[in-house]
């Protein structure tokens, strides 16, 4: 069996691993105008916050990963501080993760490829439903074939979009003449409700952060390579959502109403500083959407096909291409969940649709980082290693985790939003409920399913 190639990735290139699969470039090209529906001027407050839960979480993500060089990440991590039921379980929030990421994701690319087709004078008339099924097939077809964007490619796109956004921000804000909005600053109209729901969606422009970690067997010097990329990815990603965001904000000079709505945030910004700004950047954004989605439709697919070789789901998504050695069934499934949910919702506002997606995939992660929280102290107390400041980090973890569960839920939020936790607690419980189960009929296969999926995540990287 070949392995990976060991010791043969530098500091730059696995901090490039992260950044490529957060996408920066997707925040404020279309994310921050669902925050500002919720949170409104206080968007950038909301993207701060989720700097600092998300800085907390990557500290004891990196003591994992400093201590567990495992290309599995999260399920090797929970599995081996908490118990393989608990690995296995949040493999199972992932699973659910990765296929809502990729619903989003292929809605993004749907708002992308027609915002970059506008900037050029070109209207496409092409049906919703009909744009989720062209992606949708895309992504299938790369997935199956085990055809992947280069990530140097990917990662060059993203620095030239990202270029080119600061270039739209540090126009904007000098059209306000760097004078401070203080409509912004003393989070004028934000309501605790609406900053706490908008905390769930924005921890969703982060997710990838910790993607590094999947790079453990491949990094030369691992265990200080890995959480330095984790960690610098989650702090530079969060202070560039946070400036972002309050400059495009200003620039709509509406406490975010106009912001709320509109479907191209930063396209409608460059139409006033420079136009032809837009097609660049909504052309990286559309390579950046799809990448991801294809690295989403990857891992629901590898993940599915585990459970399915140890018949935890039907046994025919075990099933394997003769030629290719890809997933097939699984990757089948998953591709046509994709497009059945997105052509579902197709009547609605993409904007809209892109919102739910990316919320229902922010609980699947924020259950993996709440675990994670917990399994660092626990592991290093079994390792005894364990310090107060690892107990207070792990416990400040836990705490935002928790506000962002707690967001989601109270004060109420309008439909159709106040239904998606109920909905993902129910999946969760159903999970533990069948695993459990398995546990005590047949303990062994669980350890099976974990180092497949070791292998697995090897292999998902945009």
């Amino acid at each position: 069996m070949s392995e990976l190639r060991k010791d043969s990735l530098s500091f730059f290139e696995a901090l490039g691993q992260s950044v490529a699969n957060v996408s920066p470039t997707l925040t404020p090209a279309l994310s921050v105008a669902v925050v500002a529906g919720m949170a409104g001027a206080a968007s950038w407050f909301v993207f701060a916050l989720c700097t600092v839960a998300l800085f907390i979480v990557a500290l004891n993500i990196s003591k994992l990963a400093g201590r567990i060089p495992a290309a599995g990440s999260f399920f090797i991590y929970v599995s081996r501080s908490l118990g393989p039921v608990w690995g296995v379980l949040a493999g199972w929030a992932m699973l659910a993760a990765y296929l809502f990421t990729a619903m989003a994701l292929t809605v993004a690319t749907s708002i992308f490829v027609k915002t970059f087709f506008s900037s050029i004078g070109i209207t496409l008339a092409i049906p919703n439903t009909l744009m989720y099924a062209i992606i949708s097939g895309l992504i299938w077809l790369f997935a199956t074939r085990d055809i992947r964007i280069s990530s140097r490619i990917g990662l060059t796109l993203e620095a030239i979009s990202v270029t080119i956004i600061i270039g739209v921000v540090i126009v904007t804000l000098s059209h306000y003449n760097f004078v401070p909005d203080t409509t912004q600053l003393s989070l004028s109209g934000a309501s605790f409700g609406g900053v706490a729901q908008a905390v769930v969606f924005a921890i969703f422009s982060f997710v990838g952060f910790e993607s590094a970690a999947s790079l453990g067997k491949e990094t030369r010097n691992p265990h200080i390579t890995i959480p330095k990329a984790i960690i610098w990815t989650a702090i530079a990603s969060g202070l560039f959502f946070t400036i972002t965001t309050y400059a495009i904000t200003q620039g709509f000079a509406d406490n975010g109403t106009n912001l709320g709505n509109s479907s191209a945030p930063l396209g409608d910004i460059a139409n006033h500083v420079g136009k032809w700004m837009t097609a660049p950047v909504y052309f990286g954004a559309t390579i950046s959407s799809f990448a991801c989605a294809l690295a989403s439709l990857n891992a629901f697919g590898r993940m599915l096909f585990s459970l399915g070789r140890y018949q935890f789901v039907h046994n025919s998504m075990g099933l394997v291409h003769k030629t290719h050695r890809t997933p097939i069934a699984a990757l089948s499934a998953g591709a046509v969940l994709n497009l059945l949910v997105c052509a579902a919702f197709a009547s609605q506002a993409e904007t809209n649709t892109y919102g739910w997606y990316g919320t229902l995939a922010s609980f699947g992660f924020i259950i993996v980082y709440l675990l994670c929280s917990i399994a660092a102290p626990v592991f290093l107390k079994r390792t005894g290693e364990l310090k107060a400041g690892d107990v207070v980090i792990g416990a400040l973890g836990v705490v935002f985790m928790l506000f962002a569960l707690g967001g989601s839920v109270y004060p109420v939020p309008a439909a159709p939003y106040n239904y998606f936790p109920y909905a993902f607690a129910a999946y969760l419980l159903i999970g533990f409920a069948w695993f459990s189960f398995v546990k005590r009929r047949s303990p062994q296969v669980l350890d099976g399913i974990e180092r497949d999926l070791e292998t697995a995540a090897a292999v998902i990287k945009a």
